[in-house]
């Protein structure tokens, strides 16, 4: 074989090999994130713990707002929701305010009021062939969050510090919307009115105690979330403080209980809103109390 047909040929054996060890480290790397992710739903739903069903008496004290709308959602006798799995289909801006770059992504998460916690496992599309694998979790009163290219090369890594774990249990509050018997008093939340369309929620994980307020339109529905302080943290500047807000645009109903359909998310920066998520809960599957 002449000289160059054997560089060549070498060349494309190099490179072939090249590319299924690349195969391989990828197919390992998101193995590895799977598990992680399964181990971490495991750890949570060991977590779920039965409640008495549904009754208006649970309501008497609470706020009017939050009496009309649990009225509307829940029959009498419903069944406690211990755990739910949302799978949702939406976008997340990975721009900044005045520069929006939105990016497609799925996900699967997790709630257990139990806990209280979730596991939020998502892949964002980045290109074709390409995509960011995303986990957010409060378990056992711990946040995470995680981001890695492919599951491999990591572009995000925060855990432990008592700012993740409070925000991410004010999302878990701001989020039980969807399965709403998380939000009765016997779930541990204390309600406390506002005015007549909007109060606080309240809900403490030792050892600490975060609140959300909800806002509520003249249907009945929740029309949104709202929490007066909540970290920013681009990755590039120090970590701030800023108005943060949901907002409930759709609803439908899930096994029989109407909860939001589809939803924005916000920061209220002084020069205005800017949104960073937005998504439709295309399935939502509950686990009950027997």
């Amino acid at each position: 074989m002449p000289a160059g047909r054997r560089i060549v040929t070498g060349l494309a054996v190099a490179l072939g090999a090249g590319a299924a060890i690349a195969v391989i480290a990828v197919w390992i790397a998101q193995s590895r994130w799977d598990a992680a992710t399964r181990a971490l739903q495991a750890r949570l739903a060991a977590q779920a713990a039965g409640a008495a069903p549904y009754a208006e008496a649970q309501l008497s004290a609470l706020p009017a707002p939050v009496q009309r709308w649990l009225r509307r959602t829940l029959a009498e006798g419903q069944r406690a929701i211990v755990r739910a799995r949302v799978h949702w289909a939406g976008e997340f801006n990975l721009g900044a305010p005045g520069a929006d770059r939105w990016v497609p992504f799925t996900a699967v998460q997790d709630f257990v009021p139990g806990a209280p916690g979730f596991v939020w496992d998502a892949r964002m599309r980045m290109a074709p062939g390409v995509t960011v694998r995303v986990r957010d979790a409060l378990v056992d009163g711990r946040g995470q969050m995680r981001g890695a290219i492919l599951g491999l090369l990591p572009v995000v890594d925060k855990a432990g510090s008592e700012a993740l774990a409070a925000a991410s249990l004010r999302r878990y509050l701001g989020e039980a919307v969807w399965f709403p018997t998380a939000l009765l008093p016997q779930a541990g939340v204390r309600w406390t009115a506002l005015d007549a369309s909007r109060a606080l929620a309240t809900i403490g994980v030792a050892p600490r105690e975060v609140a959300v307020e909800f806002r509520f339109g003249a249907d009945g529905r929740p029309a949104g979330m709202y929490v007066a302080r909540h970290t920013y943290d681009n990755g590039r500047d120090p970590p701030s403080e800023h108005p943060w807000q949901g907002r409930y645009l759709a609803f439908a109903k899930a096994d029989g209980i109407e909860v939001p359909a589809d939803a924005v998310v916000e920061w209220l920066f002084p020069q205005g809103a800017w949104a960073y998520w937005k998504a439709r809960a295309v399935r939502i599957e509950y686990a009950y109390a027997r």
